[in-house]
């Protein structure tokens, strides 16, 4: 097993407690089994796949205005969203600084991948390194945490369709209102979310954001309500609905162990995750699907994380999850039995009123 020399750095690491007494590994195990090049992001592999999303994206748009056709247009919003949910992803590893050693070039890649796609860089990096510094815990975690059993039966029939019936369209308003429980906009500095010196990074997303959505009313402007449908809002639909089903299915399982208090650590609640197979989309959402192996540590590249994954497995031995079956098997079985969680436990999983 191959020595891993590389500096490891989670979120906040100097700030993360460990309590390892309940498995039968630890961080550095995990560290030292993956080889150590894994750690290093290179910057031209790295721009190689930004320009391939992009250029696949410019012909994409090329073709679908040449053809023009109806029979066209639904091949055309499936493949774009799809390939706008893989810029996505590489806006991902620069939210993670995993794009590249460079700040500046990460958070300009970032904007560049995140803008278009109407996503607040800087907002959404932020409310997602909360998740990562918490995931698998109740009360502190960020997105597609579950609910209190208590909290489940008061909430009224509005929010529990957007919730449970209609979750794959969940993303936008999770932008300007965030998940259950929780209370802060992305693209306000004041926000919760945030802190002071993070001011500045929220109005330049939130600039750039409402700058991306004025351009799109002056193009509709030009061109009318029927070319903002299909060169841009049909294709937006789909990769919301491809952000939400894989970060959905990502945290969302009837084994998956959730923690409360001193139950939870940061090792058990990264573990708390699942890899899953998406067949033949799996290199083109850059293999977004390789999820645990990414939350324990984050800062590997995108394009490492199959070979680091292979690595952890046997040490992780059954502690590692990973679902083989059809996605919309999965989706199906969590959809219909992860609704709510025990309102007591330190250690609890998702239930479901069908199975009362």
């Amino acid at each position: 097993m191959q020595s891993n020399t590389a500096t490891f750095n989670h979120p906040d690491a100097d700030e993360v407690s460990e309590d390892q007494t309940k498995l039968p590994f630890t961080l550095q195990d995990l560290k030292a089994a993956i080889p150590a090049e894994c750690f290093q992001p290179n910057v031209t592999k790295s721009l190689y796949y930004f320009f391939r999303d992009i250029l696949i994206i410019g012909l994409l748009y090329a073709v679908a205005h040449y053809l023009d056709s109806w029979f066209f247009w639904p091949i055309f919003w499936l493949m774009q969203g799809t390939m706008f949910w893989a810029l996505f992803v590489v806006g991902h590893d620069c939210g993670h600084q995993s794009f590249s050693k460079h700040k500046w070039l990460n958070d300009l890649i970032g904007h560049l991948s995140h803008t278009p796609i109407l996503v607040p860089y800087h907002g959404w990096r932020i409310s997602h390194r909360t998740h990562h510094k918490n995931t698998g815990n109740i009360d502190n975690d960020e997105s597609w945490y579950p609910v209190p059993e208590s909290h489940y039966k008061q909430m009224g029939l509005p929010e529990k369709t957007v919730r449970f019936y209609l979750f794959l369209l969940a993303y936008p308003i999770y932008l300007f209102k965030r998940s259950p429980r929780k209370q802060g906009s992305h693209f306000s500095p004041n926000s919760q979310l945030f802190k002071p010196s993070e001011k500045w990074d929220i109005i330049t997303s939130t600039t750039l954001w409402i700058g991306m959505v004025a351009l799109l009313g002056f193009l509709t402007y030009q061109w009318g309500w029927m070319w903002l449908l299909k060169y841009y809002a049909a294709p937006y639909i789909v990769f919301v609905i491809w952000l939400d089903l894989v970060t959905f299915l990502h945290h969302t399982e009837p084994d998956i162990p959730w923690y409360r208090g001193d139950d939870w650590t940061f090792l058990k609640g990264a573990i708390s995750s699942i890899d899953r197979d998406y067949g033949l989309i799996n290199h083109i959402h850059h293999d977004i699907g390789t999820h645990v192996a990414h939350h324990i540590f984050l800062n590997i590249p995108h394009y490492n994380l199959l070979k680091a994954t292979e690595a952890i497995k046997p040490v992780m031995g059954e502690y590692f999850h990973k679902s083989d079956e059809p996605i919309w098997k999965s989706l199906w079985r969590s959809a219909i039995s992860c609704h709510f969680v025990p309102d007591e436990g330190g250690k609890v999983y998702y239930t479901s009123n069908l199975l009362k």
